[in-house]
C-alpha cells in the first residue's frame, strides 16, 4: 500500500481530486431551473480531465524511466482511473439532484476525453496533456461538423450515445491513448 500512496502523491493526485470536486461542488452548487446545456455538461468533463492530466507525468522524468518498476500496467490504470473519475463525478452531482445528461453520454465523454489526455501526454508532455482534450472542447463548441460521418467524428463529444461514429471515435480515443501512453509514456 505503501507505493501506491507514493504514486498517488507524485503524481499530484490529493490535488486533481481536490480540483474535480471542487467542479463538481461548483455543478452542483450552480444548478438552476430548467434543462441544462450540454455544452456545460462537457466543459464540466473536460475541466474534470484536464484537472486530473497534470498527474500524468512525474516530477522527474529521467527518475520515473530508470525506476526498477514496470510502469506500463500502471499507466494504463491511471489513465482508466482518470476517466472514471471523471466520470463518476459529475454522475455523483446527477445522483445528487440535477438532471444533466444521460449516463451514457458521460461515460463515453470521459473515456475520449482521458484517451485525449493520454494521447496529449505522449504528444506534448505532461504538462502540456490537457490541450488536446481542451483543444477539442472548443473546436467542439466553435465549428459546425457538416453532416455524415465526418461531423459525427468530429462532433462525438455532443451527439447521442447512441451514434455509431461518435461512439467508436470515443472508445478509439481511449484505447489509442491508453496503449500509447502506457508503452511510451509521457513526452520529456
Amino acid at each position: 500500500m505503501r507505493w501506491l500512496m507514493l504514486y498517488a502523491r507524485s503524481r499530484q493526485v490529493p490535488t486533481s481530486a481536490a480540483a474535480v470536486a471542487l467542479v463538481a461542488l461548483a455543478v452542483w452548487a450552480l444548478d438552476g431551473p430548467g434543462p441544462v446545456d450540454l455544452g456545460i455538461v462537457i466543459l464540466v468533463l473536460t475541466a474534470n480531465v484536464a484537472a486530473a492530466s497534470v498527474g500524468l507525468g512525474g516530477q522527474d522524468a529521467a527518475l520515473d524511466r530508470t525506476a526498477a518498476i514496470r510502469w506500463m500496467p500502471r499507466r494504463a490504470a491511471h489513465v482508466l482511473l482518470m476517466g472514471a473519475v471523471a466520470g463518476a463525478a459529475l454522475l455523483a452531482v446527477q445522483a445528487a439532484g440535477p438532471k444533466l445528461a444521460p449516463a451514457a453520454l458521460v461515460v463515453r465523454d470521459s473515456a475520449g476525453l482521458a484517451g485525449l489526455a493520454a494521447l496529449g501526454a505522449v504528444l506534448c508532455g505532461a504538462q502540456f496533456a490537457w490541450t488536446l482534450p481542451i483543444g477539442w472542447l472548443a473546436f467542439t463548441l466553435v465549428v459546425p461538423f457538416p453532416p455524415g460521418i465526418v461531423g459525427e467524428v468530429g462532433g462525438w463529444m455532443i451527439l447521442s450515445p447512441a451514434t455509431t461514429a461518435s461512439a467508436a471515435t470515443a472508445w478509439a480515443l481511449l484505447a489509442t491513448g491508453t496503449v500509447l501512453y502506457a508503452t511510451a509514456g509521457p513526452r520529456r
